[in-house]
């Protein structure tokens, strides 16, 4: 699980106001209505612009058959990165219809320019195994990695200090490319980004000596990691801004750390309890006594009362797992179990017997239950 807040996201079909049934065409003509009405050239209320990069988003996953199957599946967990990528931004000199030209045909009208994108660095994840303890209490941890980083030499330009980006020969700088695309409409030029520039315009022809033009190197990072307290197995952790570093001056990406947490010998967790298994003789259960049973910060003496049966609780309050977002710590709970012994001495079954002979026969608890309705109680 991800520790970061998140946004929670707007379901794709009630962005574009159809049915999960919609067929493409239906899909189309509900994002032109509504691209139009939207598109910050024309709708100027607050709120416009993230409005209509909804729209597209939904419209890029609902228009590909993929992409879609595998949001019907899985939500926005199946199409997350996918939808997000090409929204570079509104306008561009090429009025209200520009988004649904790029949608429809794969680049923008003849006549405009694309806004360069720039590339941020892959995200990372980094498998981190803990103590029970310290997954209990929090801890900082200092983990390192392999990674690229900005170049120190060029700073993350590409280029040999002191030199320059060229002006790509192929697309004299544009950063784009025509093409020629047979429509529903006819014949469209549209425009792609340049395939030697890569849509940036400029080329590097004085690589640096370290990176080779890439403007990061490969070196081994040192970060702190804070774990914090009640974290449980297979959750994540995001750091921000930690991951690769973006080519040529590009964001870094991000660094998920996930949380594998070792198993206690003698505590069982379940969310913020703990339990504990407490073996007892017959005369113990019979007469009572008081034990030491382990806990997360040592051992303490418990109270096992006379009569006790198998699956009765005794329970430590604040002896279980800190609330991950809350107040307060979970509770420890000992559970009895009476062990009726396999093999006897002489002695022990001369004892036994003369006890039998006295006690009569075994009568059930009228309150209470058996010890397995105890331990539905228990575990739900």
């Amino acid at each position: 699980m991800i520790l970061r807040a998140m946004a929670v996201k707007r379901d794709y079909y009630d962005i574009l106001g159809v049915g999960k049934d919609a067929d493409e065409a239906e899909i189309k003509r509900a994002f032109r209505r509504l691209a139009q009405q939207h598109h910050p050239d024309v709708d100027k209320n607050d709120g416009a612009e993230e409005r209509f990069k909804e729209l597209n988003e939904a419209y890029r996953v609902l228009s590909d058959r993929q992409r879609r199957s595998a949001y019907d599946m899985f939500g926005h967990a199946g199409v997350e990165g996918a939808a997000a990528g090409g929204f570079e931004g509104f306008g561009g000199g090429f009025g209200p219809f520009g988004d649904i030209f790029d949608a429809f045909f794969g680049g923008a009208p003849a006549g405009t320019r694309r806004r360069t994108r720039v590339v941020a660095g892959a995200d990372l994840r980094y498998d981190l195994t803990i103590d029970f303890a310290e997954a209990v209490f929090g801890i900082t941890k200092e983990i390192t990695f392999p990674t690229l980083v900005t170049c120190a030499r060029c700073e993350g330009s590409g280029g040999e200090p002191g030199t320059e980006p060229e002006t790509c020969p192929e697309c004299n700088g544009s950063g784009e490319k025509r093409r020629v695309a047979q429509t529903i409409l006819g014949q469209m030029v549209n425009i792609v980004a340049c395939p030697r520039c890569r849509g940036e315009g400029t080329v590097i022809t004085n690589a640096c000596g370290i990176c080779n033009g890439d403007g990061r190197t490969r070196e081994e990072r040192t970060v702190a990691v804070t774990i914090p307290a009640g974290i449980d197995d297979g959750q994540r952790i995001a750091l921000e801004g930690e991951g690769e570093a973006g080519p040529r001056g590009g964001p870094n990406g991000d660094l998920y750390v996930a949380v594998s947490v070792r198993e206690h010998p003698d505590l069982v967790r379940r969310g913020t309890e703990l339990y504990h298994e407490l073996p007892i003789t017959f005369p113990q259960a019979a007469l009572g006594a008081r034990l030491t049973v382990p806990t997360v910060e040592g051992e303490e003496e418990v109270e096992v009362p006379a009569g006790a049966q198998s699956g009765h609780e005794v329970r430590l309050r604040g002896k279980g797992v800190p609330r991950l977002r809350g107040a307060g710590r979970g509770d420890l709970h000992v559970i009895v179990n009476v062990v009726v012994p396999t093999k006897l001495s002489k002695r022990e079954r001369e004892l036994l017997e003369e006890l039998g002979e006295v006690s009569g026969p075994a009568v059930l608890p009228k309150t209470g239950g058996t010890v397995m309705d105890r331990l539905r109680d228990l575990f739900g």
